[in-house]
C-alpha cells in the first residue's frame, strides 16, 4: 500500500507568500534591465564604443619598426592613420586581418590613407610570422605597454582611426570590416574608393601606405 501524499498546506504563512512575490518580482526587473543593456550598449566592432582618447589629438605612437624603419604617427598629419592594436596569440585579431588587409588594398593607390599595427603582449617573431601570413605590409611597432596605456587598451583586438588633423575619431573593439572603416572616412568628412565593399558610388580618392 502506497504512503498518503500530504496534502497541500493551504495554511502557509501569509509573510512567506508575500515574501516570494516579492523575490519574482525582483528577479523579473533584473532579467528586463538586463535585456534593455544588452539591446542598448554597442556592439563589438562599432565605432560607437566609448573610448577617453575619442576626440583628442592622438597620442604618441612612435619607435623602430619590426623592419628597421622609423615609425612616428605625427608623420602621417594629412592622411587618415588607422591604429591597430593585435596580438599574434589573439584569435578575434586572426579573424579580423583579412578584413585589415583587404582595406589596405583597396586604398593603395594614392598614399592618403596610412596604418601601422602595435603588438600587445607578443613576441616579435611571432608578429612578424602572422603578418608574412596573412599579406600585411603596413608597420609593426614592439609596444613596451606605454603606448598602449595611453590609448587606454585593455584587450585586443582595438583599432583607432585617426583623421587627417591627427584628431581620433573612431575606436573599433573585436573585429571590424574594410566597410566600416570607408564609412568612418566617409562619415568624417573623407571619401573612400569605389572598390571596397560597401562603399560603391563614392570617390576614389583616398589611399595607403602599407
Amino acid at each position: 500500500m502506497s504512503a498518503p501524499v500530504a496534502p497541500p498546506d493551504v495554511d502557509a504563512p501569509q509573510g512567506g507568500r508575500h515574501l516570494a512575490r516579492t523575490v519574482a518580482i525582483v528577479v523579473g526587473i533584473v532579467v528586463v534591465a538586463l535585456v534593455a543593456l544588452l539591446a542598448t550598449r554597442p556592439s563589438a566592432g562599432s565605432p560607437g564604443i566609448s573610448s577617453s582618447v575619442l576626440g583628442k589629438a592622438v597620442p604618441a605612437v612612435k619607435g623602430t619598426a619590426l623592419d628597421g624603419t622609423h615609425y612616428d604617427v605625427d608623420d602621417h598629419l594629412g592622411q587618415w592613420t588607422i591604429v591597430n592594436f593585435f596580438g599574434s596569440w589573439c584569435a578575434p585579431c586572426h579573424a579580423e586581418q583579412p578584413e585589415l588587409v583587404k582595406f589596405a588594398k583597396e586604398h593603395a593607390s594614392d598614399g592618403s590613407v596610412s596604418m601601422v599595427g602595435v603588438m600587445y603582449r607578443d613576441k616579435a617573431a611571432d608578429a612578424e610570422s602572422f603578418y608574412a601570413k596573412t599579406g600585411a605590409k603596413w608597420p609593426i611597432l614592439n609596444d613596451d605597454g606605454t603606448t598602449a596605456i595611453s590609448f587606454g587598451v585593455t584587450g585586443v583586438p582595438e583599432t583607432y582611426v585617426v583623421d587627417p588633423n591627427g584628431q581620433v575619431v573612431a575606436k573599433f573593439e573585436a573585429g571590424l570590416t574594410a566597410s566600416e572603416l570607408d564609412g568612418v572616412i566617409r562619415r568624417f568628412g573623407g571619401s573612400t574608393t569605389t572598390t571596397g565593399a560597401g562603399t560603391a558610388g563614392t570617390e576614389d580618392s583616398s589611399g595607403s601606405t602599407p
